[in-house]
């Protein structure tokens, strides 16, 4: 069979099917790898610390012990139960492994659980798990806008929480490209705002936009005060240090969010040296952002974080290894807006 499609996954989740005993999760979003393939081992096994229960091998081990992968999904548990195999899949071909277990599957007290990287369509083991009819090939994507709306209403219901539409809205923009790192951020604003009723945007920025965003804060600020050649200078410095274009973009919309906060307080008669005051940001970083505040309107920042929303969405669903360009025009097109009155 093809991989499941969307719509099928989180059911096979719940319950998987006894007739495919090996499962192949595999995908660009590692966390959500991770995430699907804990909960089919959590559901094979009555302990995932018991040795006789559930056996751990390493793809590139496997690849010199061929038979290794038969042998230890048709050995019977010491003590009796059920039986899982986690296999973490390497850089070493595997699929001759898989197709020989295809051939003489596991019973029904026992399931291998095959965690892998991005497969290509056309990867042996990939190849392998979608023609035998005893697997099941499940795709882990980036998720998408509606994808992380239904993890943070998960989230907060189970912490007891609502959340303000336009937090919503934020928080949606901010989190994203790693299920786990995603649920994690959603569960550390829970945390946050123990105690209350209702999550407010305020408490994103506060949680969120912590201090990791600070490494950023050249680049961020050269854009919104509309220092086009900076721009480039720092954006190429923090590529240099390694860090990932969506984080860069994920700042500067967190930049977007505190500006048009700030813009509404002036507009509504605040000065900007009062506003600036609010921020609590270390001097070195007065000049750029009191430019931005006297460059932006609210309305204007308003579609500057729409843009940037697009953007950074664009960049979950890349495929080609456009991130570093998506996220570079979208820097420097807010450099040109901010020179524009």
């Amino acid at each position: 069979m093809v991989a499941l499609k969307t719509a099928q996954i989180e059911s096979f989740i719940a319950k998987p099917d006894p007739g495919k005993p090996i499962v192949l999760v595999f995908g660009p979003d590692a966390g959500l790898v991770r995430e699907r393939v804990e909960a089919l081992i959590k559901s094979a096994v009555d302990d995932i610390n018991d040795p006789f229960a559930l056996a751990r091998l390493d793809g590139d081990a496997l690849s010199s012990e061929p038979q290794r992968l038969l042998e230890e999904a048709h050995t019977a548990p010491l003590f009796g139960g059920r039986r899982a195999v986690w296999v973490k899949a390497g850089s070493r071909n595997i699929a001759a492994s898989v197709e020989a277990l295809a051939a003489s599957p596991p019973g029904r007290d026992c399931r291998v659980v095959i965690e892998a990287g991005d497969l290509k369509r056309s990867a042996p083991l990939r190849a392998v798990c979608e023609r035998a009819a005893v697997a099941a090939a499940i795709p882990c994507y980036v998720d998408g806008e509606r994808d992380l709306g239904r993890l943070i209403d998960e989230e907060m219901r189970a912490a007891g929480l609502t959340i303000a539409p336009d937090a919503r809205t934020m928080l949606i923009s901010l989190v994203g490209g790693d299920r786990l790192a995603s649920r994690n951020e959603i569960r550390k604003l829970a945390l946050y705002a123990h105690g209350k009723t209702r999550v407010e945007a305020d408490d994103i920025l506060a949680v969120i936009a912590d201090a990791s965003a600070l490494a950023f804060d050249g680049v961020v600020d050269a854009a919104f005060s509309g220092r086009k050649d900076d721009v480039e200078t720092q954006f190429a410095k923090a590529r240099g240090a390694g860090t990932h274009p969506d984080v860069i973009l994920g700042s500067a919309l967190r930049q977007a969010f505190a500006l048009h906060r700030l813009r509404m307080d002036i507009e509504a008669g605040t000065s900007i040296d009062d506003a600036w005051a609010g921020m609590r940001q270390h001097f070195s970083r007065e000049k750029s952002i009191k430019a931005a505040l006297s460059a932006w309107t609210s309305a204007r920042l308003e579609r500057v974080i729409a843009q940037l929303a697009e953007a950074k969405l664009n960049m979950r669903m890349d495929r080609t290894g456009l991130a570093e360009a998506i996220a570079s025009r979208a820097l420097l097109q807010i450099a040109t807006g901010a020179r524009r009155r």
